[in-house]
């Protein structure tokens, strides 16, 4: 008995040795994922989460990401904001707070971007909005960045597009005065076409959550506009195309929007009735370089639909943080030192190509890059590339 005893104990402790031999595997990094999972606008947390966790994949099937000499793994920590600016700001300080995260992704509709944003900024912690283009969003907030454009520039792309276009003087807008992206979009576009010489004559609002908007569709009908304006998301685009049409708005009136109606929903709940119409985007399908077609078809093979702006973005925002994190050139074990490092290593990006795009960002954080204007043809499910439009700015 004694004999085995002995042997036993040799085998522990020359496994004990060879255990502390072996080479240790990659560090972790820890990812927050803050994203409008559930509520009114799941397709956008759902296309974030997805793009998040394909990038994930992606960096640690290729060993992890080294940083200074030394590998990482990528942990996505995934956190619900419910598509409610309280919830966004409340994630936001359980992943920086609790889980420790090294960076904040997310959140994306811009109502939940600004209070989450408030918080990172508050705590510093980097945050990378990957949908957010409002401008409260990184203003004021070093330690905010965002990988899209910002409204003001949206908004007077589409003024700009839309006299042009239709050869108009006379624009109105209908948008959701509870919404934070919503309600400076509708003023962007309003002060852009004032400048370039044109006359808003129906400006009309209505609150989160209505389904008739007769009374403002009829207002902006016998105003005698050419372009109506509609800053809103794919979930009520349809609602009020559908309505315009009936009331017989859309005769002389042409409709336009912004990035916020793009989704593989619109043309499901809207059918017919959105073909035709334009919005500005963050990409074109049918024109997008090598780069992003092998990023669309991994994504479409591994989720069975094709991918968004939202997707696009998110994953862009993955791959920034990775280039901040190698501009950063070494982690300490800090958390406090390392977010700092990240912070300085996402400004310090220059001319960084992503799927979206080739992006800098100011000293805002806002990203410099194109806008591109898409031609809805639901018969065909798609969003046609009709033109792009370069930086600049529309004070």
């Amino acid at each position: 008995m004694r004999k085995k005893l002995i042997l036993l104990m040799i085998v522990l402790a020359l496994s004990g040795i060879l255990h502390s031999c072996a080479p240790a595997g990659p560090a972790e990094i820890l990812v927050g994922i803050n994203a409008e999972i559930t509520g009114a606008i799941p397709m956008v947390g759902a296309a974030c989460k997805n793009a998040a966790e394909m990038a994930a994949e992606e960096i640690n099937a290729a060993g992890g990401l080294e940083i200074g000499g030394k590998k990482y793994k990528i942990k996505l920590v995934i956190a619900d904001n419910e598509n409610k600016p309280e919830s966004a700001a409340a994630a936001a300080t359980k992943l920086i707070t609790q889980d420790k995260v090294l960076i904040h992704i997310g959140a994306n509709a811009s109502k939940n971007a600004i209070p989450a944003s408030s918080v990172c900024n508050e705590l510093q912690c980097p945050m990378i909005s990957p949908w957010s283009t409002n401008p409260n969003t990184t203003l004021y907030k070093p330690w905010v960045f965002r990988a899209c454009f910002i409204d003001s520039f949206q908004a007077g792309v589409n003024a700009q597009f839309g006299m042009e276009e239709f050869n108009a003087t006379k624009g109105a807008v209908l948008f959701d005065i509870g919404s934070d992206a919503c309600y400076y979009q509708g003023f962007f576009f309003k002060n852009t076409w004032e400048k370039l010489g044109g006359k808003i004559v129906a400006f009309e609002t209505f609150t989160t959550g209505d389904k008739d908007f007769t009374a403002q569709l009829t207002k902006i009908k016998e105003s005698g506009a050419e372009v109506l304006y509609v800053p809103q998301y794919y979930d009520e685009v349809p609602l009020i195309v559908k309505q315009a049409n009936r009331l017989g708005v859309t005769e002389k009136i042409h409709i336009i929007g912004h990035d916020g109606w793009e989704s593989p929903d619109l043309c499901k709940l809207c059918g017919a009735d959105c073909n035709g119409l334009y919005f500005t985007t963050h990409w074109a399908v049918d024109i997008a370089g090598a780069k992003t077609q092998a990023f669309i078809k991994k994504y479409k093979e591994k989720y069975g639909v094709d991918p968004d702006s939202v997707a696009g973005l998110t994953y862009d925002a993955m791959y920034l943080f990775v280039q901040a994190a190698k501009n950063c050139g070494k982690l300490t074990g800090n958390l406090a030192q390392d977010r700092k490092c990240i912070r300085d290593g996402l400004a310090a990006i220059k001319d960084f190509e992503g799927v979206t795009g080739t992006m800098t960002p100011t000293e805002q954080g806002d990203m410099i890059k194109s806008v591109h204007i898409v031609k809805i043809d639901c018969d065909a499910g798609v969003f046609r590339w009709y033109k792009t439009v370069q930086p600049k700015t529309f004070e």
